[in-house]
């Protein structure tokens, strides 16, 4: 298992449209990925379970993968998560 904490850089945080592309990219990998922030984990290939989080900027975000090219995921992910959305 692979873990790795994220600052997110988003003004608007980590909203709707980010979530979807999130989501869509960890289903591509055959790994778990799980998704904390503020001591609460959730399935970070569930749409409704990620928004659930209301991540904000500036806040950190825990990634968790494991299994099945777990570094690939966590690479694109994190990167995700780090990118600024409109």
């Amino acid at each position: 298992m692979l873990s790795q904490t994220f600052i997110i850089v988003n003004p608007t945080g980590f909203h709707v449209r980010p979530t979807k592309s999130f989501v869509q990219t960890a289903s591509t990998f055959p790994c778990k990925v799980n998704v904390i922030n503020k001591g609460k984990k959730v399935n970070g290939k569930s749409s409704l379970s990620m928004l659930t989080l209301g991540i904000a900027a500036n806040e950190e975000v825990t990634l968790e993968i494991d299994g099945e090219q777990e570094l690939q995921a966590l690479n694109a992910l994190g990167k995700l998560l780090t990118d600024i959305h409109e």
